[in-house]
């Protein structure tokens, strides 16, 4: 997403400058939020956030707040769906749950790193169909996905934008979505919710922009506003389309309501997964 709203801005010249995108993927995230949280002022620095940004210090007590930065703008909910390797014998949530419940910890759940948003939907997963699986913590979504196409995990629960391609190619198998209904654009559509299965797991994460500390009003002002160019174009929705993400634009006081709303939530997530 980071490197589509650079390539968009750049092609329609919303902004007489280019935007580079620098990955800080240390400590499953945790890196890159420091980092900006240490920019105090920057006007020139954005970080884009997923809901780790709740869990790694409550978690792992990775040494900064969300509310220590400055919120820019709500982009996106991502989904999660439940994914296992196409030549698997399992077709359906049922069966592969069933044989999951007969071995504990014999099948490997694959996710990006721990305490993070897979991981806390893996124990969800696990509280609520009574099974348990070998958790394998790996580096970003595009690995963990790549992970279960050469049968090196049994399941994830990778992002429909990290799964997208190898489903596509024919590698994976989705299983089931961990929403209250399903996603509404096609091919995505065919796949059943783990609610209509039987388990109430629900589960979507932020995809969100942030400023560092410190960082007046006029600023935030200008990367809304750029922000909202990007996000009503037609390359940014066919993104969303694409990869079955919700649109959720919000800024302003409405949106730190919903991110204290989210912080709340999510120190309840990993109380009751036991990782708090």
């Amino acid at each position: 997403m980071a490197r589509l709203i650079a390539e968009v801005v750049e092609k329609r010249r919303f902004i007489p400058h280019r935007i580079q995108v620098v990955n800080k993927p240390g400590g499953s995230g945790a890196e890159g939020y420091l980092h900006v949280s240490k920019l105090n002022g920057d006007d020139h620095t954005l970080l884009i956030t997923l809901s780790n940004i709740f869990t790694l210090p409550i978690a792992l007590g990775a040494p900064y707040h969300w509310n220590e930065m400055t919120p820019v703008a709500r982009l996106g909910l991502d989904e999660f769906i439940l994914w296992v390797h196409s030549e698997s014998p399992y077709a359906n949530l049922q069966g592969y749950l069933k044989d999951v419940r007969s071995s504990p910890e014999k099948f490997r759940m694959g996710g990006t790193g721990v305490a993070q948003e897979d991981q806390i939907v893996t124990i969800l997963i696990e509280q609520t169909a009574g099974v348990k699986f070998a958790y394998v913590p790996l580096g970003g979504g595009g690995s963990v996905a790549h992970a279960l196409s050469e049968k090196k995990v049994d399941s994830t629960v990778n992002n429909p934008s990290e799964a997208r391609k190898l489903w596509k190619e024919g590698s994976l198998r989705p299983l089931a979505v961990l929403d209250k209904a399903r996603i509404e654009s096609a091919p995505w559509n065919s796949i059943p919710t783990l609610k209509e299965k039987g388990l109430d797991v629900s589960y979507l994460m932020l995809r969100g922009i942030f400023a560092p500390p410190g960082v007046g009003g006029a600023v935030i002002s200008f990367y809304q506003d750029l922000l909202r160019k990007v996000y009503d174009t037609e390359e940014f929705r066919g993104y969303l389309r694409k990869n079955a993400l919700q649109p959720a634009w919000m800024t302003g006081g409405e949106f730190s309501e919903w991110l204290a709303g989210q912080d709340e939530l999510h120190r309840k997530l990993l109380g009751k997964v036991g990782l708090k």
